[in-house]
């Protein structure tokens, strides 16, 4: 696979602290963290994260640390401040669980940032956010920085109005901003690709249009299938999971269409929709 985005900083390992940890609705939570010498992140990047706060003695169940996108504070901690790191996600297992406990004052462990972002959105394009579930916190950044360079279309979709993630921080972005959730509870009744595929048939340059989708598989799969039926680029970001986030677990394998596979840490998040070969994929 050919990776598509940056990692042009290199990652840390911190001790953040918790500044806030709040439900927002349902399962959805939003973390915000305090984390020295932040290098800063491309968006489309994740960090590791400990499931839980640490304690004096280190907790060894669960072990494994979580991957979580960053969804705001991209930008490096300016010294002697640190940076300002936000997380979106869904409170899904006893890892989440746990992280959902952390109080602000504790700490949590970061690696980060890691894996290779989006590329930078192309001036006077036309880009199209797509995303779904707990993917929409790996598009935040991508929108923020496309409104200044080209047209810009965000589609966020969940099952239902509580579940939708974000909405009021992409609303406050100067984007034509669309929802769909599958009980009709808010927006439009269906799947993100219900609106996505309209949008597409609109196109009048596809060779100057992309599609970045991040949510579940088979939503990621659609949108692909949709934009190469359009004849326009589609780049995703995988969810895979993972124990390390730098390539020794070898847990995030993905297929690839030519053959052999590819570390979803590494060579991604972001591929190339057509580099992937969905149909293997769980």
């Amino acid at each position: 696979m050919t990776s598509t985005g940056r990692d042009s900083r290199l990652p840390s390992r911190i001790d953040a602290q918790v500044l806030e940890n709040r439900s927002e609705g349902g399962n959805n939570h939003r973390l915000v963290l305090s984390v020295p010498d932040w290098p800063g992140a491309e968006p489309g990047q994740f960090i590791m994260l400990s499931a839980g706060a640490r304690a004096a003695v280190e907790r060894s169940d669960p072990l494994l640390p979580r991957p979580m996108a960053v969804y705001r504070g991209h930008a490096p901690a300016a010294e002697p401040a640190a940076g300002r790191v936000e997380v979106l996600y869904r409170v899904s297992g006893r890892g989440t669980q746990l992280i959902s406990e952390a109080l602000p004052g504790q700490r949590l462990r970061v690696v980060g940032p890691l894996g290779r972002g989006f590329p930078e959105v192309e001036s006077d394009a036309s880009a199209v956010l797509v995303g779904g579930g707990t993917g929409v916190a790996s598009l935040y950044e991508l929108a923020a920085r496309a409104v200044a360079r080209a047209r810009t279309t965000v589609v966020l979709g969940a099952r239902t109005a509580a579940d939708l993630m974000g909405r009021d921080d992409f609303a406050g972005l100067d984007i034509d901003l669309q929802i769909t959730t599958e009980d009709g509870s808010s927006g439009l009744r269906g799947l993100v690709t219900d609106a996505l595929a309209p949008l597409l048939r609109r196109v009048s340059r596809p060779s100057s249009t992309t599609v970045y989708a991040c949510g579940p598989t088979p939503m990621m799969r659609a949108c692909a299938e949709l934009a190469e039926s359009h004849a326009v680029r589609c780049l995703v970001s995988l969810e895979n999971n993972m124990a390390c986030g730098f390539g020794v677990c070898l847990g995030c394998a993905v297929p690839a269409r030519r053959g052999g596979f590819a570390l979803v840490c590494q060579s991604g998040p972001v591929f190339d929709s057509n580099d992937v070969r969905w149909q293997d994929l769980p």
